[in-house]
């Protein structure tokens, strides 16, 4: 039996995000049109009890919702027919099964399509292609990419959060989703259709959706306000969120528009500055206000080279402030990714323990993770790499996993050149496994275990040497903490223990809180250094948790394997330090639950589109194992190539990379992993003004064709076109419809000179080709940059 997730805390059962406003609190006059699916719903996804209605094969479904609502307004200011249950079998959402979707006739062009979806599988993403028909026999795409509708352990927030789901016999208390997505359509166009793509095959995991809406406009536009709970750039201030669209023809450029908040009581300290937004196009504007409580807001759009007023709308029911955090998870869910770790963009995991003296996980196309070294060995159902095998021969059958620790001497270790390297690679941050599965604390767990590196093996606290390195090298960079919520083997979490899935998957990872047993003496193997407590949650997950947080100054609480746990607790605690501080500090969203998760972390993955909410992949240079794997031959390492075009990658769909590293038994790094870290941070550190403290393009993150494979970021001041592939006879050729304009000037990052342009592109038809001189290319490796500045 699986356990499920602590149960929400809430009034209501639908929770959206806080702090958004619309400009209109009814359809009437919105420039959201939400389309009415009713006739091609096909599916019930929503039930009132147990079995009553089922999303996928096995009769389970969202649980309905006391908001009886017929409207629901996004976070993105979109005006959505409410997600709801529409009565006893009754559909009401549509899988997507290649049908036509007739858009209704408009007096405005339609700018963008936003949809309410989920995917009824899992721990699987479906995919899938979404077509939009314009009434000139013209078309364009995009990828549909939508989440499972729960999750257990790795959560992603959708844009609906319900506190539950409904099994087929019973409630269960993990959380289930909705997730929104948002589309630009081709400017200039009158959209006639969408065609959904064809995701009927359940056993990989059917799109349904729930609600569709079009945003329609001939000009420059609000398309929402959002009072966040981040810090602005002025002390005492909040950073308010602007949504702006240009659904005209004509590109906003020069020096552009300024962008202001105004209401009684209320003070912009810094506006928002728009350079250039071109037809088709969204940006997301940050305001930072001085106000507080509950009001009716106007946003002020005016030019910037002679304060001309040109836009003005006004906003009800804006709730300016920030709030004191609580328990609460509609409180803990306006908390977000700070800024500093939105523009950090690449930082480096440290996976480092015990495991690293078997330090074995088999080779591709074989290989698992080495860290799981102990775990598999005793789950015979779940090895399907050999580790209990190679256990045996290696280190006989009396040999215990804590046999491991007088071999984990960490003898080499040199906290400074780890941090040294970090900065070198370009990084901006790390993180480090202060604790993984097998319950082994690098740092001083105080009376909450005697199991730690301070009274086995080296004797030390290896977490305080890097933080201190940290603070006196390479006083930049954040120090995050990794952190296995629970312990595979720690009879203290026994009564906590779960399987990732039920008795159909023998072979699925369990964290049992029993005591381990020897696979072929089958006697009891030690937990060494184990300390009885009475609550494994109160006297050893949250007091390790906070030792993190407040003694060693964590700046990201990186958990793992989020399950039973105090997490609301904990995080609204360390957000009202942080914040009195004058610290941003941030968690991720395996900490078990779904509202204090401040970003997604997918694993040994990417997206083929940018998401709005932040997200950060993980994965190791090794092929498939984050702790060291001596069965790994160094040329299966990642190398800069890889590194630099993987980063560019995530970084143009709004995502983070945290490139991991496993050190050896001894401190040493794989000396693979310090050139290629090297190697790359040269790259970096010459391209950086392209990857850090840029966003993501609303139009399009790349475009991948017979001309080329590109990807783009962009900043207040410039646009950047990062091609993966070397420009073939000086030639970039790029489809789409680049923010380029007269006076602006192309350089090439990494070499000096501007280059020639004008004749070679045609916004008409969409294409720009850049010339580049064959020498300037050969400057370059791994990707090439070229920066499009905006002229005055």
């Amino acid at each position: 039996m699986v356990r499920v997730q602590q149960t929400f805390n809430i009034a209501s059962a639908l929770v959206g995000w806080c702090g958004s406003a619309h400009a209109l609190n009814s359809i009437s006059g919105s420039r959201s049109v939400p389309l009415d699916l009713t006739p091609y719903f096909n599916n019930q996804g929503f039930g009132t009890y147990p079995g009553e209605a089922s999303l996928g094969l096995l009769n389970e479904s969202y649980p309905a919702s006391n908001d009886t609502s017929p409207f629901y307004t996004s976070s993105t200011g979109i005006l959505y027919h409410t997600p709801r249950y529409l009565g006893p079998s009754t559909p009401d959402n549509v899988i997507c099964a290649n049908q036509s979707i007739i858009v209704p006739a408009s007096d405005e062009p339609y700018f963008a399509i936003s949809l309410l979806h989920s995917c009824d599988l899992r721990k699987k993403t479906a995919l899938g292609t979404l077509t939009f028909h314009y009434t000139d026999n013209t078309t364009s795409t995009a990828e549909l990419r939508s989440e499972p509708w729960w999750a257990f352990l790795l959560v992603n927030v959708g844009e609906i959060v319900y506190p539950s789901y409904l099994g087929a016999n019973s409630t269960n208390g993990n959380s289930s989703h909705i997730f929104e997505s948002e589309y630009a359509l081709a400017p200039g166009k009158t959209l006639s259709s969408v065609t959904f793509p064809d995701t009927a095959n359940a056993t990989v995991g059917r799109i349904h959706v729930f609600s569709m809406s079009l945003w329609k406009g001939r000009d420059v536009s609000v398309q929402s306000v959002r009072a966040t709970q981040k810090s602005g750039s002025v002390a005492g201030s909040q950073t308010v969120e602007v949504i702006v669209n240009n659904a005209g023809m004509q590109c906003v450029s020069g020096r552009g528009l300024t962008v202001a908040l105004v209401g009684n009581g209320v003070k912009t300290v810094v506006s928002g500055r728009i350079r250039r937004l071109c037809p088709g196009d969204q940006k997301k504007v940050d305001l930072s206000v001085i106000g507080n409580g509950t009001c009716d807001v106007a946003i002020v759009i005016r030019e910037a080279v002679d304060g001309q007023q040109t836009y003005r709308q006004t906003f009800s029911d804006v709730a300016l402030g920030l709030t004191s955090w609580d328990t609460s998870y509609a409180n803990l869910a306006r908390h977000e990714s700070p800024s500093w770790f939105d523009d950090a963009k690449f930082g480096i995991f440290i996976h480092w323990g015990p495991y690293a003296v078997p330090s074995w996980g088999n080779s591709t196309p074989y290989e698992n993770y080495a860290e799981w070294y102990w775990w598999y060995t005793t789950h015979p159902e779940g090895d399907k790499s050999g580790f209990r095998n190679h256990r045996l021969r290696t280190f006989g059958p009396e040999w215990n996993y804590d046999d491991t620790f007088s071999s984990f001497t960490t003898t080499q270790y040199n906290p400074q050149e780890w941090v040294d390297l970090i900065a070198d690679a370009g990084a901006q941050y790390f993180v480090i496994t202060t604790k993984h599965h097998d319950g082994f604390a690098l740092f001083d767990a105080g009376k909450t275990t005697n199991r730690s590196a301070l009274h086995y093996g080296p004797k030390r606290d290896l977490v305080k040497e890097l933080f201190d390195a940290a603070k006196k090298y390479q006083p930049t960079l954040k120090r995050g903490t990794y952190f296995s919520l629970p312990e595979w083997f720690n009879p203290s979490w026994g009564k906590y223990g779960f399987a990732q899935y039920g008795p159909e998957r023998p072979d699925g990872t369990t964290h049992p809180g029993i005591i381990a047993r020897n696979p072929f003496t089958n006697l009891t193997e030690p937990y060494t250094g184990h300390i009885e407590v009475n609550d494994f949650i109160e006297d050893v997950m949250v007091p390790q948790m906070e030792i993190l947080a407040y003694e060693y100054e964590s700046d990201i609480m990186w958990c793992d394997a989020g399950a039973s746990n105090g997490t609301a607790n904990f995080a609204s605690r360390w957000f009202e330090y942080a914040r009195a501080a004058g610290r941003d500090v941030t968690i991720n969203s395996r900490c078990g639950t779904a509202e204090a998760n401040d970003f997604d972390t997918p694993e040994y993955a990417t997206f083929a589109t940018a998401q709005r909410r932040k997200w950060e992949s993980n994965r190791g240079m090794d092929p498939f194992s984050y702790g060291f794997n001596q069965a790994t031959p160094d040329e299966e390492y990642m190398n800069a190539t890889v590194l630099v075009t993987t980063l560019v990658d995530m970084v143009s769909k709004n995502g983070n990379l945290l490139l991991n590293i496993g050190p050896k038994a001894d401190g040493t790094i794989p000396q693979v992993e310090v050139a290629t870290l090297r190697e790359a941070g040269k790259w970096i550190k010459a391209h950086g003004e392209g990857i850090f403290n840029t966003t993501y393009w609303f139009w399009k993150a790349e475009v991948r064709d017979a001309k080329a494979n590109v990807r783009f970021t962009q900043t207040d001041e410039a646009f950047y076109i990062l091609s993966m592939e070397r420009p073939v006879n000086g030639r970039l050729v790029v489809e789409a419809p680049i923010p380029i304009l007269e006076g602006d000037v192309v350089t090439l990052l990494g070499t000096s000179g501007a280059l020639e342009w004008g004749v070679e592109w045609g916004m008409e038809n969409g294409v720009l080709t850049i010339g580049v001189d064959e020498n300037a290319v050969d400057e370059v490796e791994h990707c090439w940059v070229f920066k499009i500045e905006y002229g005055a």
